[in-house]
């Protein structure tokens, strides 16, 4: 229950689902429970129909399915919307199939505010009869669900979504800094590249908040987005394709982790540029 999870599981409550919500920190799930959510534990897990997971990386959501194994029954689903490895999305897949349930890697796009107005786009891999029937589970929580092909596509492309969304990053933070050194008034900088070839979302977001150095609320943590690109030099490996503009990505935002930076917001970048002047 995190950013993304309790905003998803919120819009699923309002839709009329019958949820029950778990986290490691039981806190975290005190807001749904007063929504009207039922506390989950993972001997209940033969009593639901479809379990959702949306953890932070491949250790967490391994964690996560090891506990629930044993109590699987034939004809389950699982739909992981965490950002995972396609290998341990595959190694996972197989292990819920030895119980003869269904695994749909569904990792999505759009941030918080794409999770609290149900407006994300989610990148499906599995059965493709599987996913077009949940159709109704996510339509509360997207726009757009893309199939993708089988099981590990759907990581596989929110891995290259996330290689563009970071390696852009690096690159508006240091538009930004050369506008600003350069004596232009940055916060006119993403209202004027507006429309243009170099306009994006990630542009829209993260320069008005580099501009004025406003990083909260948090929508994309950095040490999310270096775990990402992890996966993505990872998956190039594997397929020996050379992404060197990702490599020095990642070093960037590994250079903003170790300066303590890991929680904050994407955003919060611009400081490699401020702070070295």
């Amino acid at each position: 229950m995190g950013l993304m999870g309790t905003r998803m599981a919120k819009r699923l409550l309002d839709a009329g689902f019958q949820v029950s919500v778990w986290n490691r920190t039981p806190a975290a799930c005190a807001p749904l429970l007063q929504a009207g959510a039922n506390a989950f534990s993972f001997d209940q897990a033969s009593t639901v129909d479809l379990i959702m997971l949306c953890l932070a990386d491949d250790q967490a959501v391994q964690s996560v399915v090891q506990q629930l194994l044993p109590n699987l029954r034939s004809g389950q689903v699982i739909i992981d919307f965490s950002s995972l490895s396609v290998e341990m999305t595959v190694q996972l897949a197989s292990q819920a199939a030895s119980k003869k349930v269904a695994w749909i890697d569904a990792p999505v796009s759009g941030g918080v505010m794409g999770a609290e107005t149900g407006t994300l786009v989610i990148f499906a891999g599995g059965d493709q009869r599987q996913v077009d029937t949940m159709q109704p589970v996510f339509s509360p929580l997207s726009q757009r669900v893309t199939y993708m092909g089988g099981t590990g596509t759907g990581q596989a492309t929110k891995i290259c979504n996330q290689l563009i969304v970071a390696a852009s990053s690096i690159l508006i933070s240091e538009a930004v800094e050369l506008a600003r050194r350069a004596g232009v008034d940055t916060t006119l900088l993403a209202p004027a590249l507006a429309g243009g070839f170099a306009d994006s979302k990630p542009l829209q977001i993260l320069a008005p908040r580099m501009a004025t150095q406003s990083f909260t609320p948090v929508q994309w943590k950095v040490q999310t987005l270096a775990k990402d690109l992890n996966n993505a030099l990872h998956l190039a490996r594997y397929h020996q394709l050379s992404i060197p503009v990702a490599t020095t990505a990642l070093s960037r935002l590994e250079k903003h982790q170790q300066d303590g930076h890991s929680d904050d917001d994407l955003s919060s970048i611009i400081l490699l540029h401020t702070m070295s002047r």
